[in-house]
């Protein structure tokens, strides 16, 4: 997998450029990639998700310690905080037991740092794809310039056919499909 250097501020700008091209909800695109829907998030108390960061809400998730931990070793902790919105898919700590046995600590060294941050960037769009206007087949951008494909079947939804969304938590900044598989960029 090649190496992407990203720096956080290059992070940055991209996710602030992308959010410039997000479309308005009912508008249809002549493209085959996705466009995002940037839904207003309604009023709540300061305990719901809703009014919580992408990161806040991973932080208090006893499912995803793997994430958040990937996420620091990443440095991607403060632009998820500071930008948006996103839609984020988040494997659960089950999804990371799902690879292969020292893949994970492997990705946390230091070393790889930038293969890991193209990996965590394959699980993030920017703007807001709300679940039940995704259709079979459409793709989504992601933040590391790769593509997700989303399918629906047997009322469901996964992406890239094997990732099933298994939940749904509204941010303040975005929503949180959590997903019980880590998706895997294609090899740069």
């Amino acid at each position: 997998m090649k190496k992407v250097l990203l720096l956080p501020a290059a992070f940055v700008m991209l996710l602030a450029q992308s959010c410039s091209e997000a479309t308005n909800e009912g508008e249809q695109s002549s493209t085959t990639e996705a466009q995002p829907v940037v839904a207003e998030q309604p009023a709540a108390s300061s305990d719901d998700p809703s009014q919580q960061d992408v990161v806040q809400v991973a932080l208090g998730s006893q499912d995803h310690t793997t994430l958040v931990a990937a996420i620091k070793a990443a440095d991607l902790v403060e632009p998820l905080r500071k930008s948006g919105p996103f839609t984020v898919f988040a494997p659960t700590n089950a999804a990371f037991d799902k690879l292969p046995a020292g893949t994970v600590d492997d990705l946390l060294k230091p070393e790889n740092k930038d293969k890991l941050a193209d990996i965590l960037e394959y699980h993030v769009s920017v703007g807001v794809f709300n679940e039940d206007a995704m259709r079979d087949g459409q793709k989504i951008g992601q933040v590391n310039s790769q593509s997700i494909t989303i399918s629906k079947a047997d009322g469901g939804t996964k992406v890239n056919g094997t990732a099933k969304i298994v939940g749904t938590i509204r941010a303040s900044n975005g929503v949180i499909y959590v997903v019980d598989e880590v998706l895997l960029p294609q090899q740069k």
